[in-house]
């Protein structure tokens, strides 16, 4: 009634606007999208009972910040905290002010004098629309709707309406104003959000105050990616061509699928939806809102109503509105017969007329009715519909092929004006689907001198529109890594390495460090995620059988060139040109991460000063000697420790204090950043610092190319405290799984903005701001539960992190820990565990010991590394 543009399709389903300082949202997203990420986390956070959940489809409710644990109830409602003014208009819980979570009563809107009588000794929290139902509580609502319990089928043969809100709520809690036996013995509870907003779209004017409310929670500049600024902020168009100007002076205006064109006067308060793209000359006065809504195959009825109007009372009583007047009045002046005392929502007022017939003459007219009876009789001699008729009438299906039909016209628009549009920070990959299904050509490329992020995003998109359309985009596609490699490479090409050797003759440089184990955050280190949004990871430096896992020697001989060996590999190989060390790009070679280590230290042409040397020999003769780097890594490829970026840090470090460069470990770690990037397997910056740097640590970054990390130390006592250590289990399962090409489609994700990508990484930051808590408060249960919900976060990222075997190893142990991991990427390497106890995790050892899933799995001794990286000489 209150809402009347959406009333056919119900309000879940609002076309909702991309908010500005948003990214991953999709071009044609709905209330409903904006709605589900809250339901869902509520429904993963509930107990397993509680699995069915009941939310209003005219309210979003924008929470920041983690759920708060959910208690084990009948039924659980949500709560918001408001002003007594606020509350009055909402029904409102009553917990006493000692538990918050415990629900007293729910009353109706009720009086302000009410709730300030009521304070002295209740909390008062607003109701958010949202109810979590237990198996006891579902049975007892179904029951009073009609259902029979024992076959579940309708007593009536079909359900009878039930007032959740004003019946229901009525008879919950401890003392409830309509006690009911069965109802009031539920237990129920409160579950109060301290960190979330209310926004409602129960009316037009709710739909312009909401979305605009949600556009401006974010008004920091350096945080929205769209410099557009519109001639108002309260002007929503969305898949909308509108060529009538706009000034300052037009605000609340709402105009969505529909093409208004050059004849339109607009002023304030419209809400307009459906328009075809006709060449009409329409002066719409303010307040007044206009409707075309499909009905049958090819017809069309004329919606006009007020912006204030709420279809509700006698059609023929003087308080009863309609555009802004009294209905009766309003229904005279159109010609049309008199309303009677009918409800107004059922008084047919909407002609219905072929789409062909549609005449912009003829509805300027309905807007503002002159003396032209032409018109009047037309408008008579019509069928017409009521509000409530014209609902049921809707042809959905065409009005959801219109709104994708301009949506695809839009979109190419939005798309050419990307530099002043939101078009880069929507779901570039829904977005491309949506675009190859339109006639249009690719979008104009972004210069190479655009902003990086417009780059990454647009050669990207160009891509995938190529593959959507059945072309290759491979090198578009290759274009953005490029140019990725580059923004994180070229910056070390400006600051050249100078090595001047160090070290005596029979010294030996020894550099050595812990492998990493990722606790969560994973992912959101790696580029281009961190550039654009910060990074935030929780990690630990740990030992395996009380050693460094990853060892390092170098010295300096007198023969002038370069021998690497591989101790683990058992492979020595001889670099004696610069090409020779320039062949880095290829990461399935064993010696891929020592010549870009060497290449950064100052060993090849593109990191050293300009015509320096001519050739490696003549840098080495001046060097004093050629160079011997022998590799250890005790770890197996593949483990999930993080090894290679460890590795590659270690040889930068070792490289490093050889020729006297004075890196410290901020400059060892970003520079391992970037030697993975010229290895073209790209990844993160938290395995290097991980490793590098000593204990349990909260590691972080902010946005743009600077990815030096702000670390946080923990205190370490959930890892080192005798009582827990041997509850700390690692197994190496046997299985490997390279991550170069996980890597690259996640980067992809990235790059496109894909909005589960970006949910995901989201909670994946969150996650680690969580699990920082958790050990701070020193729970053990909750740090294993915290590290299984990672685990969790990992495979709705990947759901090829945990193949088959991983599965059935996963589920001969799972009753004996309280959480448990693959680290890194996933997919195999290894497993850590933490058990509930001693004693399960003597069970763990004893059922993996005596039956291993293949000859390779085994437990690792794992300890803290109190040092990190370690570089000395003989």
């Amino acid at each position: 009634r209150r809402l009347p543009a959406y009333a056919p399709c119900g309000k879940a389903l609002i076309p909702a606007p991309v908010l500005r300082w948003s990214t991953g949202q999709r071009i044609d997203q709905t209330l409903c999208d904006l709605q589900r990420p809250l339901l869902e986390a509520m429904l993963q956070a509930a107990p397993p009972a509680m699995n069915t959940l009941l939310a209003c489809g005219d309210a979003l409710v924008w929470n920041e910040g983690p759920l708060p644990p959910l208690p084990e109830v009948d039924i659980l409602c949500v709560g918001l905290w408001a002003d007594p003014e606020t509350a009055t208009g909402h029904g409102v819980f009553f917990p006493p002010r000692a538990r918050p979570d415990r629900l007293e009563f729910a009353l109706q809107k009720p009086p302000i004098a009410e709730i300030r009588a009521r304070a002295a000794d209740h909390l008062f929290l607003i109701d958010a629309g949202i109810r979590l139902f237990g198996p006891r509580a579902l049975d007892a609502l179904l029951a009073r709707c009609g259902a029979d319990p024992r076959t579940g089928a309708w007593r009536e043969g079909a359900p009878r309406p039930y007032d959740l809100f004003g019946d229901f709520d009525a008879a919950l809690g401890r003392r409830p104003p309509r006690p009911d036996p069965v109802l009031s013995a539920l237990t129920c509870a409160v579950l109060p959000l301290d960190r979330a907003a209310f926004h409602h779209f129960g009316t037009s004017a709710d739909l312009l105050r909401s979305s605009l409310a949600l556009q401006n929670r974010v008004l920091d500049q350096r945080l929205i990616p769209s410099p557009l600024v519109k001639p108002h902020p309260a002007v929503f168009l969305q898949n909308a061509l509108v060529t009538c100007p706009l000034t300052a002076r037009n605000r609340d205006i709402w105009i969505e699928n529909a093409e208004i064109g050059p004849g339109w006067t607009l002023r304030r308060r419209h809400v307009l939806t459906g328009i075809p793209g006709a060449d009409w000359t329409i002066d719409l006065p303010e307040g007044v809102c206009l409707d075309l809504v499909p009905v049958g195959d090819d017809e069309v009825a004329v919606r006009l109503y007020g912006f204030d109007d709420v279809f509700h009372g006698p059609a023929d009583a003087p308080e009863t509105r309609w555009l802004g007047g009294p209905a009766a009045e309003a229904i005279a002046r159109r010609g049309l017969p008199p309303p009677g005392s009918a409800d107004l929502q059922e008084v047919p007022l909407f002609p219905v007329v072929p789409r062909a017939e549609l005449d912009g003459d003829w509805v300027q007219w309905l807007v503002a009715p002159d003396g032209r009876k032409a018109y009047a009789q037309r408008t008579r001699a019509l069928r017409r519909l009521s509000a409530d008729e014209l609902s049921a009438a809707a042809n959905l299906p065409r009005l959801f092929a219109e709104r994708a039909e301009r949506c695809g016209r839009v979109l190419p628009a939005i798309a050419r004006n990307a530099a002043q549009s939101v078009f880069r920070q929507i779901d570039l990959d829904h977005a491309a689907a949506l675009y190859a299904a339109t006639p249009a050509p690719p979008p104009d490329p972004a210069p190479d001198d655009a902003p990086l992020f417009a780059v990454l995003r647009d050669r990207m998109f160009r891509a995938a529109l190529a593959r959507r359309r059945g072309e290759n985009g491979d090198a578009e596609e290759a274009r953005a890594f490029a140019a990725l490699r580059a923004a994180i490479v070229d910056p070390l090409r400006e600051r050249p390495a100078e090595p001047r050797n160090t070290v005596l003759a029979d010294q030996v440089v020894w550099a050595r460090a812990p492998v990493r184990l990722d606790l969560a955050g994973g992912w959101t280190d790696t580029p281009p995620y961190c550039l654009m949004h910060g990074g935030r990871v929780l990690n630990l430096a740990a030992d395996l059988n009380g050693q460094p896992p990853i060892q390092v020697f170098a010295r300096v001989g007198e023969a002038p060139g370069i021998t690497l060996r591989s101790i683990d590999l058992g492979t020595t190989e001889q670099l004696r040109t610069y090409a020779d060390v320039g062949r880095y790009a290829d990461p399935g070679s064993g010696f891929a991460i020592a010549r870009a280590a060497l290449a950064l230290a100052g060993f090849h042409p593109d990191f050293q000063p300009p015509g320096r040397f001519r050739t490696l020999r003549a840098q080495l003769e001046a060097f004093g000697g050629g160079i011997e780097l022998s590799l250890l890594c005790a770890v197996p490829k593949g483990s999930g420790l993080g090894t290679s970026s460890i590795l590659a840090a270690a040889v930068l470090a070792a490289l490093a204090e050889v020729g006297g460069l004075g890196w410290d470990t901020a400059e060892i770690g970003n520079r391992t950043l970037a030697l993975e990037q010229m290895l073209t397997t790209g990844g993160g910056w938290q395995d290097q610092y991980g490793g590098l740097t000593r204990g349990l640590k909260l590691l972080r970054t902010r946005p743009g190319l600077d990815q030096t990390p702000e670390i946080r130390w923990l205190p370490e006592h959930l890892f080192a405290d005798p009582r827990h250590r041997p509850c700390l289990l690692l197994y190496y399962t046997g299985l490997t799984r390279l991550a170069k090409n996980l890597l690259a489609e996640i980067v992809r994700g990235m790059f496109l903005n894909r909005r589960d990508t970006l949910r995901a990484l989201a909670e994946l930051d969150g996650h680690a701001a969580d699990l920082y808590a958790i050990i701070q408060r020193g729970d053990f249960a909750a740090l294993g539960r915290a590290v299984g919900r990672t685990w969790t976060l990992n495979r709705q990222l990947d759901p090829g992190a945990s193949p088959p075997a991983v599965e059935a190893l996963v589920a001969r142990v799972a009753d004996w820990v309280h959480g448990l991991k693959l680290l890194g990427a996933g997919g195999g390497g290894y497993l850590l565990m933490l058990a509930k106890d001693e004693t399960a995790a003597a069970r763990i050892r004893r059922a993996l010991e005596a039956d291993p899933p293949n000859p390779r799995a085994r437990f690792v001794d794992v300890s803290l590394s109190d040092r990190g990286l370690q570089v000395t000489r003989s």
